[in-house]
């Protein structure tokens, strides 16, 4: 990870819901561009994931209590690991979309791992950890999406 520099719990925060408020317009321009609405649907549809990490991250800023959810290990396909990256997102096709938005949440599962080990506040920890789980299962669930419709395709 790149050394992230951060002077509060504050930082650290707003850091992390300017990361949700631009993955959540990343995914409504992805959206649009999409020409299947079936494939519209799913993207918006991270977008709003998105907006209530953003919501939850905003509401511990505010102080209130982040009460997490037991959780399951989430699987990891490693597909991501193994596909490349596309140059641009401009007249991206579904195959393209799915890859970029797989590395994308692999991304974020490392950011919030990572914003984890520097937070001292175990509220705000449990907070990063439950947000990378959640980064976790919707690259996994690029990841099936990829299996399904690109790789028994091909």
């Amino acid at each position: 990870m790149t050394e992230m520099k951060f002077n509060s719990i504050e930082d650290i925060l707003d850091f992390a819901i300017s990361e949700e408020a631009a993955a959540a317009t990343w995914y409504r321009e992805l959206a649009a561009k999409m020409d299947k609405p079936w494939m519209k649907k799913v993207l918006e549809g991270f977008a709003r994931e998105e907006d209530g990490h953003k919501a939850k991250l905003e509401n511990v800023k505010k102080g209130k209590i982040f009460v997490p959810v037991a959780q399951k290990s989430i699987q990891d396909l490693k597909i991501a690991e193994y596909v490349v990256e596309p140059e641009t997102t401009e007249d991206l096709d579904y195959q393209h979309a799915l890859i970029f938005a797989m590395k994308k949440e692999k991304a974020a599962f490392k950011m919030y791992s990572d914003l984890a080990e520097l937070a001292q506040d175990d509220n705000v920890k449990e907070l990063f950890l439950a947000l990378a789980q959640e980064e976790a299962k919707h690259k996994l669930r690029f990841e099936v999406e990829y299996d399904d419709r690109v790789l028994t395709e091909n």
